[in-house]
Formats: structure tokens, sequence, C-alpha cells
């Protein structure tokens, strides 16, 4: 289908590397671009800790005999897409206090430069020209991009409020509002977070989330998994990373113990509260660690209910977890906290208010499973899927077009703001 941008190339900055181990929206997203777009993917380039604490990491050591020329950064990795591996090592400033944010914005347009110029060389070998800048929530790295860079449209990609937690709360609070705001497009993957976006830049959309088509293809059921084989009574499992600061370890407890019956299947990598929580104490609570992203179906297969038991706060309330699209995907019943973000699978799946309530969920979803039902969730998870998800995100790109390159625009009207004037919203509640 021809657009306004059609032979636009497309550069795609973001969180995730290329090899990650983990499902990825930018993948998914870069992947489809690629059947219309020639696109170059950037991975994550390295920092001064990285080398000090990982260089003994495979992925590390491969950065590194990029950034000595032994091998070369730009690699073909599908048709129509190259990934590059930045031949720069950027400084670790994140551990300055937010009150040397002077300081620590000099450092980061530093870092912004270096990354810019190795970027810079992937562009010029592919002779990318009018290209779109996708940046896929990288706010630190990427925050001088645009200015560096160039490119025709810069689109601002939203998927998460990283700016709650951790890492990038301190500077981030500050930054990401800026970045939104001189970004020409902001895209999002939930009503919460494009209501975030709004607040900073008017050309904001709410473009939604995808899933693997592939999911959705008939399928034989998958022989059972060993570590599943010898448990008995239902299976209640969760795909994904298990870290505190999403996921509501208390309320897992509370499931196990109340009910001892039920094997409760975490799949998944551990971050240290899981690894020191009390769930490894109870025998009917599964650690099954990181597996292979083609082999989570298998495993999904076998789950009597899958859950989605997150914590209630600003980091996941206005979440949309890919997780419960590639559940229903599989026909599975799902029972989830209840979050503003889960409010799209709210005819589709258990939403939970308390602990409860879960359990109580858990027993119906047990109980009234159905082929009927299996169909209903598949063909909601099938409205869902990356080329539907990338064609909304095509038609933000013509919106956004049409209206600037009206001829009834008015100069003026696409003012950005040049630093935010309001907070971060705040979450209320999980209505």
């Amino acid at each position: 289908m021809a657009t306004i941008f059609s032979g636009r190339d497309i550069v795609v900055v973001g969180q995730q590397p290329w090899d990650t181990q983990i499902g990825s929206n930018c993948k998914d997203i870069a992947l489809q671009f690629s059947r219309q777009h020639r696109v170059l993917y950037i991975n994550a380039p390295l920092d001064r800790n990285t080398v000090l604490r990982g260089r003994k990491q495979p992925a590390v050591q491969q950065r590194l005999r990029v950034v000595r020329g032994e091998v070369p950064g730009l690699e073909l990795v599908a048709a129509n897409l190259w990934v590059l591996t930045p031949d720069c090592i950027l400084e670790s400033i994140n551990w300055l206090p937010a009150a040397l944010a002077g300081l620590h914005a000099q450092l980061n347009k530093l870092n912004s430069k270096r990354f810019a110029k190795a970027i810079q060389q992937g562009i010029m070998a592919l002779n990318f020209q009018d290209f779109i800048l996708f940046n896929d929530n990288d706010i630190f790295r990427s925050f001088h991009l645009k200015e560096l860079l160039h490119p025709e449209l810069s689109i601002y990609y939203l998927r998460d409020f990283v700016v709650s937690v951790g890492y990038w709360k301190k500077h981030g609070v500050r930054m990401e509002p800026a970045i939104i705001a001189k970004s020409d497009l902001c895209l999002a993957n939930s009503s919460y977070l494009t209501k975030y976006c709004l607040r900073y830049n008017p050309h904001s959309v709410e473009v939604g989330q995808g899933c693997d088509e592939a999911l959705l293809e008939p399928r034989q059921l998958a022989i059972r998994p060993a570590e599943l084989q010898s448990m008995q009574g239902p299976i209640i499992g969760y795909v994904g990373a298990l870290v505190d600061s999403r996921l509501d370890i208390g309320l897992l407890r509370y499931l196990a113990e109340q009910r001892p019956q039920l094997n409760i299947v975490l799949v998944g990598p551990e971050d240290e509260a899981f690894k020191r929580s009390y769930l490894h104490q109870l025998s009917n609570v599964h650690f099954l660690g990181l597996k292979p992203t083609s082999q989570l179906p298998t495993y999904v297969q076998h789950f009597d209910v899958c859950l989605n038991p997150q914590l209630v706060n600003q980091l996941t309330i206005g979440n949309y977890p890919r997780k419960v699209d590639e559940y229903l995907a599989l026909g599975k019943p799902v029972v989830a906290t209840r979050t503003e973000g889960m409010g799209v699978f709210k005819d589709h799946t258990y939403l939970a208010d308390t602990k409860e309530e879960h359990l109580a969920f858990i027993e119906q979803a047990l109980a009234e499973d159905s082929p009927a039902r299996q169909q209903q969730r598949h063909d909601f998870a099938a409205t869902h899927t990356w080329p539907k998800n990338v064609d909304r995100i095509y038609q933000a790109i013509e919106a956004y077009y049409a209206q600037r390159d009206s001829p009834h625009a008015v100069a003026g009207d696409r003012q950005q703001l040049a630093t935010p004037t309001s907070q971060p919203l705040v979450f209320t509640s999980a209505e």
C-alpha cells in the first residue's frame, strides 16, 4: 500500500539490543517495518561500567571487537534489515545526583555525539536519506539524536513508564518530558501512556500493541515439557521476567498457600527479590528459569490458567503487557490484576482487585473453560497482531504528514515545549 512516506528509510534506536533473549516490541516492529522500508536497527552502545563489570560476557566481547575494529559493526540480519553495533564506548554518568543536572546534561550531550557519529557511519554506508528516526523509549543516549542526525521525522515510542523506577527515575523525570516535547510525533501503546505524552506534545497517538502472528496459527498440542510431566493437578502459569517492581510476590505466595493442589509455574529469569523470596520454600511453586522464546508456547499450551499478577504502581498501571495477548492467542484463560492498561482486555480476561478475587477467578476459569471460550480469546488476540499494530503506526505517521503539509497549517501551531511545565502523571487507583 503506497503511503505519503513510501520509500522512506527508518533508523530504529531503543533500549533492547538485537540479541536480547526476551520478547521485544522494538524488534517485532522493526521486522514489520522492513516489509515495506529499509531499516537500520541500532544496538545499544557499550558504556564504561558495562565494559568493566561484564567484560567476560560474550555479548560484551563481541561489541568490544567492533570497537577495536576487528569485526564490522554493520550486519544484514533479514531482507531490508541491518543491525549496527556502534564502535564507541559511552561514559557512565547516571550515578550523578539529580542536583548536578547541568553536569549530567553536558556529559549526556557528549555521549549523544559519540552515539550519533557511530549511527551516521551506518546511515552513510547504506545511503539512507530523508529517513525516519524511531526511538523506542531510549531517553538518555538518544536525547540529542534529532538535532544531531537531522531525520526527516522523529518519533518517540513510549511503551513503559520507566521514569517511575530505578535507573531511569533520577534524571528521566526531567529528560523524558523534554524528549517527548521535541519529538515530531509521539506514539504510545496504552491510553494511560498516551495521556502522559499529551501533557508535553499535542501530536501524541495511541497505537496499541501487537503479538506474534505465528501464535494464531493452528497447532497440535505439543509434548508436555519434562519439568511439567510429574505435576498432578491444575497448572497456573506465568511467563516473563520475574521482577518485584512489577509482580506481586505476596499474591503468588497467597495463591500457593491457599490452594496446595495448584501448581504455580513461573517461567523466566528472576531478580534478587524473587531469588530470596519464600516462594522457593513452597513445594507447589516451580521456577523453571529462562527459556528460549521459541519454546514458550509449548509451556503455555500446558497451562490450565495463565497469570499476570502485577503490583499496582506507576510502572504497571498503564503498562500494556504483551504476554496477555500471547496467552489469549493460544486460547488460554487469563487471571490478571486490574489496572488501567488491562482495561483493553476486560471482556476477555478475569480482572481482580484483591488476592481473594484472584483465587476465586482462578477457580472460576478452571470450571468454565471451553472450546468456544478458547476460540473467542484467540479471535480477540488476532485483532492485535504486529502487522495490525504497525498499520496503526503508519496511519499515525500519515496523519502527522497530512497535517504538517496541509496548506492550511498555521505557522507555529507545532510549537514545542522547551521544558516541561507540569509533573509526570501520578496514579491514584487501579481504575
